[in-house]
Order: structure tokens, then sequence, then C-alpha cells
């Protein structure tokens, strides 16, 4: 973690930031064997196991100290001095949810493990918090705290950054970040409302989550990846996923994610797929190119897998991205189509270079979302659908790009995206201090002439851009 910024820091999952795995003995083993082995190992803790090999208690410094010193014989089991049961994270949680855990239960330890439940780490409390500043500390309380508190926090925590001169790139993959966390919470508080799972599934999320570019208040857009079933199994369950999508998508709604008006959601059974139905409804859409389809393809093309539940094989999500690339060789005219539809997409700016007024009545603020994020948004997702690019977002796909030689002017189109990223960013901040529901109208008139300016010619880079991605597909001069 060197090096890296206290945002990237945060947003980075746990494994870049923990030690290696402490001392681990069988919860049976003598204490005095558990502790000489602390101190051959100059380790501040140890885990007691279970007969699998899973880590079930911690025994530390202190708890030697308060329980074991002058109490417990040397033959006492490891068992009988152990904290538990055992607070864990995984490898892939970001390092902000494990600062938040380890300051709600008080923490000086946290071991990570694996899907099996086995220890391949250790954080340690002085390691990370000095990845943290004290400004940020207060939000990242309250990060531990409900679906609410989170939500709430997010704000909080992006303004804390931004005042130590984070990019807002960075902020925004953090936001994104606490956004995919809360969708994982409320789903396993989804299953935990009704009987188990049928059959495994991973939950898809898609738009502006799936490219990580997720802001302040975005809406939902999921949907799932079923494990293959028996078609006379459909009905039987159907049954099961109707409620528990229903309770999913009205936690989002409760904690902060609108439901989708476009019903782009899990509880729609449009969007809960096998993998080969999924496949085969992205070639439906391909072949018909109807406004619906279009639409539809458009978000659906960002998806990514946040959570898979249950037995599942592999990993469906990167499975079914691979099988992007047939089906567009089959149908390349689906893209000429999704660019027909997406050059209707136009820049915030004048005839004569001013910004655009899209705020309705006396204000004259600019959707700098529709009118500046999303022109080169679309254009850079069909180049990389193009061009096979894996990644999902947008910074992402112009380095992709950009390194294939398939855009030129990379740099500049990264310094367009993050001065619309910091632009929409801050609004949305000042917005949310005002009380007001965080939104993309932009007061560019409050912006410093020198950052009005650059956003100018951003917007104008952008304009140049996806006119000409549209027109190589479409064969439309422009």
């Amino acid at each position: 973690m060197t090096g890296a910024s206290p945002a990237l820091r945060l947003a980075l999952g746990v494994a870049a930031a923990m030690a290696p795995p402490p001392p681990a003995f069988p919860a049976e083993t003598p204490l005095g064997h558990v502790i000489e082995g602390l101190r051959a190992a100059r380790d501040s803790a140890v885990l007691a196991l279970d007969d699998a090999g899973r880590p079930i208690g911690i025994l530390t410094e202190q708890d030697i100290a308060r329980r074991v010193a002058f109490r417990l014989p040397e033959e006492a089991p490891l068992s009988a001095a152990i904290s538990a049961p055992l607070i864990t994270c995984a490898p892939d949680a970001g390092l902000w949810r494990a600062v938040a855990l380890m300051r709600a239960h008080r923490l000086r330890h946290l071991p990570v493990v694996d899907a099996a439940g086995r220890c391949i780490g250790m954080l340690h409390r002085a390691d990370v918090l000095a990845a943290v500043s004290g400004r940020m500390l207060q939000h990242l309380d309250a990060l531990a705290g409900d679906d609410a508190a989170v939500k709430a926090a997010q704000a909080g925590l992006a303004t804390a950054l931004l005042h130590e001169g984070i990019e807002a790139p960075a902020l925004v993959r953090l936001v994104s970040e606490i956004n995919l966390d809360l969708h994982r919470r409320v789903l396993a508080r989804a299953l935990a409302e009704g009987p188990p799972p049928p059959i495994g599934f991973t939950l898809l999320v898609m738009g502006s989550a799936g490219r990580g570019e997720s802001l302040l208040r975005p809406d939902q857009d999921n949907g799932l990846i079923l494990e293959p079933y028996p078609d006379a199994s459909h009905d039987q369950l159907d049954a099961w996923f109707r409620p528990m999508t229903e309770r999913l998508n009205a936690g989002l709604a409760a904690a902060g994610f609108p439901l989708c008006p476009g019903g782009i959601m899990a509880r729609n059974p449009l969007w809960r797929k096998t993998r080969a139905q999924w496949e085969a409804q992205f070639a439906l859409w391909a072949r018909r190119r109807s406004g619906a389809a279009l639409l539809f393809a458009d978000i659906a093309f960002d998806f990514r897998g946040v959570a898979r539940i249950g037995a599942v094989e592999g990993d469906p999500a990167a499975a079914l991205r691979a099988a992007i690339a047939p089906i567009l060789a089959a149908h390349p005219a689906l893209l000429g189509a999704l660019a027909a539809q997406d050059q209707r997409l136009r820049v915030g700016l004048t005839l004569w270079g001013g910004f655009a007024d899209d705020e309705p009545g006396a204000g004259t603020r600019t959707d700098l979302k529709l009118h500046g994020l999303m022109p080169l948004v679309a254009a850079t997702r069909l180049l990389a659908l193009q061009h096979g690019v894996a990644e999902t977002g947008t910074a992402e796909r112009l380095a992709a790009l950009a390194e294939r030689g398939v855009v030129s002017h990379g740099p500049g189109l990264q310094r367009a995206f993050t001065l619309l990223l910091d632009a929409l960013l801050r609004q949305q901040l000042a917005d949310h201090a005002a009380g007001q529901s965080p939104g993309n109208l932009v007061d560019t008139a409050a912006l410093p002439k020198p950052v009005r300016a650059e956003l100018r010619e951003a917007l104008r880079e952008i304009r140049r851009f996806a006119k000409a991605c549209f027109a190589g597909f479409t064969g439309e001069l422009w």
C-alpha cells in the first residue's frame, strides 16, 4: 500500500494491508505450549483452530495478562482462554470495512479468512489506522452502523477526503465499494428472513454500479445469474426467488438506493436467469435491436458480479462476460444500433461555447452526467465491446484502449473524466450539506474561472471523441 492515497488504500481489499497469519494451534493445546509458541514467533496473538483447521477464537497478549497469568495452569487448554466467537473479514472486503469493524468492536487484531474459513492473514490495528487520517475516523465509525447510517456516512467521508486533496476517481471508487458492501449486507438480510436458497446464484449489479462509478444517489440496476436447473423445477424455484428478490430490492430502497424506474431489478423475472438464458437473452437483444432491447443491452453490458451464494460453480459473471464477444461477432449490427442511439447524447455546451442550461425554471445549472459523463461512457463502452476489453470501468477501459492503440488521446479523456466526476461529486456533496437530494445539475457559474475553462475544454474533447466514435459505427458523417 506504500504511496497509495488514503482513499485508494481504504478502497483496496484488506489483502493489500494484511500481515502473514499468526501462530495457530488446535483448541485443546495446553496453554504453556501456546505461550511458548507465541514468544518464539515474536507475535502478539495466536488463533485457536477447530478440527478442520478453521479459527474459532483468538488469544492476544492482553488476554494472557488478564486471563492466564496467575489464573490458569500451563496444562489448561487454549480454548479456556480465547476470545470467542471470532470476528473475521474476507480478503476482498474493503479496508474501510475492516477499520470500521475494528473500531466498533475495539479490536487490536482482525483475522482474514478465505472462503473455506481458514486464516490467510491478520490485520493489526496500528498498521491499519496508519492508512487513515483522524478526520476520517468519525465517518468510518458510522460505516459500522445500520444501512441508513452507512449511506449518510459516505458523504462525510467523501468530504473529508476531498479536503485532503484526494481526486474524484479515487473517491468515487470508494463510494462505489461502500455501495456494493451495502448490497451484500442487504442480500444477507434478505436471505436470513426466509428458507435457504434451493440453488446457488450470483448477484449482479449493472449501470454505474457495474462500472464502479456510483455517486451518492444511484438507482438500482441489479439481477441474478442462477445456477442451471431442470425446466420442470422452474415454478418451484421461482416461488422461492420471488419473495427473496422483493425483500432484496425493498431493502436496497430503504438503504438509499431508489427503485429503478425501468424495472431493471432482480425482482423482475427478466433480470434473473441462468447463464445459458442470459446468453440467449443477449443474442435476442442483438438480433432485435429494438428500443427496449438497446436500452437494456446498454445497461446490462456493464454488469459485474458482487456476491455468490450457495453452490456456485466457477465465476458465472466472468464466464458470461467471455460469452459476449462471440455474440457480438455473430451480430455486428448491434454495436451500430447502440451507436445510433448513443449519438443523440450531447455535451453540455451551447453553440457559442457556454454551458448549457438544463435546469427547469429560473436556474442555469448544467446536467454534467447526461451531457458530459454519459457521452464519454457510451463511446468508451462501444469501443471496449468492439475490441474485447473485459474491464467495465470507464477509466480502465480508456487505459486498455490506449494500450491497444485504439484511443490516441487517452490522457486528455482521462483528465476530462476526472474533471466531470469532481464537479458532479462536489455538487452532490453541496446538495447533501444543504439538505437536498444529491442530483446531477451542476452550478457551473459557481466554479472558479480556471476550472470552468478546463471543464469547457474537457467537454469539447469528449464531443470530438464521441462523435468520431459513433460515426465509426454508424457510417454517418459528423
